[in-house]
């Protein structure tokens, strides 16, 4: 893109460009004329009013400004490079849309083979993009706009593509999927949950499968072959954790045939919807596989108790910003009291842990802020998108503290087996690109991180929503009954109104207020019975007289329609209408029916929609009856989405067809798809109207009840309103009392005093622009702090993520490999502990008489167990003194001659070419190792590493061959013995690390770098840990080698 780009700049496209697109999305015209009604309207403000005339100028004003700032930015000259693409795929589509539906399935195996001759992704991206949107026109009903093909081409770039809500970037990641998918090396979507990651394979992979490409689908709960069978395919489509954890037990599995990925590349391109939230607000927490619990789970309760009789102030302070608690010496001297012990911190009886995270439940955890209780357990609540994740639990101690805070049953502690943060993870993959509303405020952090620009795509229509001033109050009391008042308001007219709040805990008080003033309204958050109609609630959202609270509108995944989606009610007909004559058991999942539906229209269902729907009513009640299919409720709504799905892939003629020929068959599917395509055109009419009626009143009104710690989920909410040119509102209210002021210890006195000042009454808002600029510059703080936090965890993990690579890789190789790696690993493995035997007892620089050979014999024999017995038994400090002695003497040496004249030499020496060449290999590595400092016998201590090396080789291969045992056996012991030291050795290290992790802050109070001090002692630990690694596989090979029949357990 860079060429192209450079060649841009030097011929000016604005001169030349085709101006048939839409003012608002293409570049050229940024600078288009305002209409004359502008400057009549102006003329006539004049007459009546100066202030509106005067106002009306600096809209203009700021128009021209925003213009001129566009046509300056570096991201206006990259779109307008990408329009040339546009081009280019517009110029085929009068061609490929003559192609029928065979011959444009057939221009997948063309591409294909077009990429075998030799040519690049580049070559084909128009056509292919032509073709894909021509697929989508004739599957879905939807064709590409160009600001859509834009968004595409971002993504193939490997770059963010930040595109406003509504914009159908659910239909742009088609592009970019199937273009890369043509390599068959696979392409991942990584979407935010499963709900998304099914409504997309099952939504968009109806244009992939018409073009040939198999879709996958990865979902929690599935088994590992349907997991490896999804993976093969094309295109997978996956949310980001199932892929992360996926990626974790691949390399925790004992064999090759256990595996699920595409091993031995795994990842090859990854589409990430919502990518500000996976790489940026997820990054914070690591994915965590743990094992081994531990018996420490009596001392959560009791401290628990301790917990409730320390007084915060006067026995331990906390730090709202970090989560952190520190005792003072009256809360120590307290709970050792309480706990009968002399110290806290003693080793032996350690319950500083305990009474720590025992303070941190009390403080920072509350029940329908962090957590909600359900069937006795503890589930964490999603800050960022208001779900509950019942398979996530907190580490360290802290879950198990919560659960002792609210007396539920503790659950063991655990120890970290596997570990990895998503932005480890995404570096994984070669090409990565991703989705979202919302990034540009954080494209330093992209570009740092994962050198991923951000591309603002412009938008199909203008965006024409109005945002409000910020409203600030001293107290959050006078906020809520702004917040209620004003949605009070917008109720008589009318309006639909979506709040978002930041807990379940704000979220219901809210509730309760407006039933107070009996204003009707959804709640939708991290509650069953709420979160159970998400999808619907979401849908309706933009009806005339909705009311929504939400608790975070990040990844819901469904688009606010003013009037309403048609689609989703429609469904909901459907659904009403023979749910009941389906299934028995439909009142045990019934949940509170939307106090919003009470004043919402009712829906008019035409006369032949009435018809069909009675018809498929009495066929659903005679199926059930008759042949006895009492479907559960989950199955019953599976068969109605099943048959919706078929009405949207099967023609009306077809489905009219299946009717009448399996008339005495009962056809429910066909029957329940015919009707919901006769229902789904009456409500497309009725949404219209209303939406035209919504429209008129002003559309959708957001808003916010606090300021994020980011800008970026701000905008995400703001994001709801406006949508695909619609018209819209939003507001913020904030309170000086609000949780990020708190939590950040951000001085706000200086506001309350300013409100005072201005109104007798703290409960009146204030709409300065100079209040605002600063409640604004406290949250670009807040996001500064946050961004250093994830530098240096990223900083830190950057340590881990070269030592995780160097095993992960060496396990893959082993399990994936032949058997020759394994048994080359197990043979350098052996060198290498022989090695550091004599290294460790010997100096080149002096005579070998000084050298500490007693305990070198001693050291070699110990790992070498009953194998070398025999050939060791000639081997005695003074015979190995005079050894080498004379090999110092001997002016020439032929290695593959070479012997120790006094010493017992190795059983059946190397024979044949290849383990003559892997002796000499052996050898040359000895040589070329520096870790042996230069000295007068540095080659003598050489020899004696390559003499031990081979004797004990030789005899292990030996040993192997008179065992009887056949070859594959012996190599899955290998493989088995190897894999397993490396876990071992490898997870005891993953705990030493985050110890270091923790200690190393410590350090700083030397005035030492704490990364720098992680950077060295972790690369020590590690050293450590692949030395013992290689001595425990020497060592549990050769005891298992020597007696085979006694060594059940490897």
């Amino acid at each position: 893109m860079a060429a192209s780009f450079s060649s841009s700049i030097l011929t000016p496209s604005f001169l030349t460009l085709n101006t048939n697109h839409h003012p608002s999305s293409h570049p050229s015209n940024f600078f288009c004329k305002l209409p004359k009604t502008c400057f009549r309207t102006r003329t006539q403000r004049l007459r009546f009013s100066p202030t509106v005339a005067n106002s009306s100028l600096k809209e203009n004003i700021g128009y021209v400004t925003k213009t001129w700032g566009d046509f300056t930015s570096l991201n206006y000259w990259v779109v307008r490079d990408y329009y040339r693409l546009v081009d280019f795929v517009n110029s085929f589509e009068s061609r490929i849309q003559k192609l029928s539906d065979e011959q444009l399935t057939a221009k997948t195996a063309e591409f294909r083979r077009r990429l075998g001759k030799g040519e690049t992704l580049a070559d084909i991206q128009a056509e292919a993009f032509a073709v894909v949107r021509e697929a989508a026109k004739r599957k879905l009903g939807m064709r590409h706009f160009d600001v859509q093909i834009i968004g595409g081409a971002v993504l193939n770039d490997g770059s963010i593509a930040e595109m406003k809500t509504g914009e159908g970037k659910t239909l742009v990641s088609t592009l970019a999927a199937y273009l890369n998918a043509l390599t068959g090396e696979g392409v991942h979507v990584v979407t935010v949950n499963d709900y998304l990651a099914q409504r997309d394979a099952e939504w968009m992979g109806r244009v992939h499968r018409f073009l040939g490409l198999s879709v996958g689908l990865i979902q929690r709960g599935m088994k590992s072959e349907e997991r490896r069978s999804n993976y093969r395919c094309d295109i997978t489509y996956t949310n980001n954790s199932e892929l992360g954890f996926d990626y974790l037990r691949d390399n925790l599995a004992g064999s090759s045939g256990q595996l699920v990925m595409r091993w031995p590349k795994p990842f090859h391109f990854a589409i990430v919807d919502e990518v500000d939230s996976v790489l940026i607000d997820e990054g914070r927490n690591p994915l965590l596989i743990s094992g081994e619990a531990s018996k420490d789970a009596a001392r959560y309760p009791v401290a628990a108790k301790v917990a409730e009789l320390l007084i915060r102030g006067l026995h331990y302070n906390i730090e709202l910003k970090d989560n952190s608690v520190e005792l003072t010496e009256e809360g120590i001297s307290l709970a050792e009291m309480a706990l009968e012990t002399n110290d806290l911190w003693d080793e032996n009886d350690p319950w500083a842990r305990f009474v720590m995270n025992a303070l941190k439940a009390k403080e920072f955890y509350r029940q329908d802020v962090q957590y909600i209780v359900k069937n006795g357990k503890a589930l964490i609540i999603n800050e960022l998108t208001g779900r509950v994740e019942e398979k996530r639990r907190w580490s360290e101690g802290i879950h198990q503290a919560v659960e002792a805070k609210e007396g539920l049953q503790i659950q063991a502690d655990s120890v970290v087996v596997a570990q990895i943060t998503y932005q480890s993870l995404f570096k994984l993959y070669p090409k990565l690109s991703g989705m979202t509303g919302t990034a540009k405020t954080e494209e330093k952090e992209f570009l740092k991180m994962f050198q991923m620009p951000v591309i603002e795509v412009p938008t199909n229509m203008p965006n024409i929503r109005n945002d409000l001033p910020i409203q600030a109050f001293a107290t959050a009391r006078g906020k809520w009954e702004f917040v209620r008042e004003e949605v009070t308001s917008m109720f008589r007219v009318g309006r639909p109104v979506l709040v978002g709040t930041t807990s379940v805990e704000n979220s219901e008080y809210l509730s309760a207020l407006l039933k107070q003033s009996m204003i009707p309204h959804n709640v939708l958050n991290a509650r069953p019975k709420y979160a159970a109609r998400e999808a619907q609630t979401v849908a309706q959202a933009g009806r005339k007289y909705a009311i929504t609270i939400s608790t975070n509108m990040a990844g819901r995944g469904t688009d606010i329609i003013l009037g309403g989606n048609p689609k989703m009610l429609a469904k909901e007909v459907i659904e009403d209408s023979i749910l009941s004559h389906m299934s028995h058991d439909i009142h045990d999942y019934e949940v509170d029916e939307p106090k919003s539906q009470k004043v919402l229209s009712k829906m008019k269902i035409g006369p032949s929609s009435l018809a069909l729907l009675a018809k498929t009513s009495l066929m659903a009640k005679y199926v059930s009856k008759s042949e006895n299919k009492s479907w559960t409720y989950e199955k019953a709504k599976s068969i109605i989405s099943e048959s919706i799905e078929m009405s949207q892939s099967v023609g009306l003629i077809e489905l009219e067809r299946l009717v009448e020929e399996q008339a005495e068959m009962y056809p429910l599917g066909p029957c329940i798809a015919l009707a919901y395509l006769s229902v789904l055109k009456d409500c497309e009419i009725h949404c219209y109207n209303e939406g035209l009626e919504v429209k008129r009143l002003g559309g959708l009104h957001v808003i916010g009840t606090s300021l994020h710690e980011s800008r970026r989920i701000d905008n995400q909410l703001r994001g709801r309103a406006g949508r695909q040119g619609d018209p819209g509102s939003t507001r913020f209210m904030v309170s000086l009392q609000d949780e990020m002021f708190q939590k950040f210890n951000f001085d706000t006195e200086w506001a309350v005093k300013l409100i005072s000042r201005i109104s007798n009454d703290e409960d009146v808002p204030i709409e300065g622009g100079s209040i605002v600029r600063q409640l604004l510059s406290l949250q670009v703080s807040a996001e500064k702090y946050f961004f250093n936090i994830r530098k240096s965890l990223v900083e830190f993990d950057e340590v881990l993520e070269v030592q995780r690579k160097h095993v992960y890789d060496l396990r893959q190789l082993v399990l994936t490999g032949d058997s020759e790696s394994c048994s080359h690993h197990i043979l350098q493995y052996m060198q290498a502990v022989v090695d550091e035997i004599v290294l460790a007892n010997v100096n080149p620089v002096k005579h070998p008489s000084s050298w500490n050979l007693e305990k070198l014999l001693k050291d070699f024999i110990a790992i070498s167990s009953k194998i070398l017995d025999e050939s060791c038994a000639g081997i005695t400090v003074e015979s190995l003194l005079q050894s080498l002695t004379n090999v110092h003497n001997t002016s020439d040496v032929d290695i593959n001659e070479f012997r120790f004249s006094t010493l017992p030499q190795p059983p059946n020496a190397f024979r044949g070419i290849r383990k003559r060449t892997s002796s000499l290999k052996r050898w040359l590595a000895i040589c070329s190792d520096d870790s042996l400092k230069d000295g007068r016998y540095r080659v003598t201590a050489n020899l004696l590493r390559k003499y031990l090396g081979d004797l004990l080789i030789i005899s292990y291969t030996n040993i192997i061959q008179e065992s009887g045992y056949a070859e594959e056996y012996v190599k899955e012991i290998e493989r088995a013995v190897l894999v397993k030291s490396l876990d071992c050795f490898w997870r005891d290290h993953l705990v030493n690390m985050n110890r270091l992790n923790s200690a190393v802050n410590v350090r700083s109070f030397g005035h030492r770098d704490p990364l720098e001090e992680y950077k060295i002692d972790g690369c020590r630990f590690f050293i450590s840990m692949l030395s013992a690694t290689r001595r425990s596989t020497v060592e549990s090979l050769l005891r298992y080698w020597s007696s085979p029949m006694e060594s059940q357990e490897i």
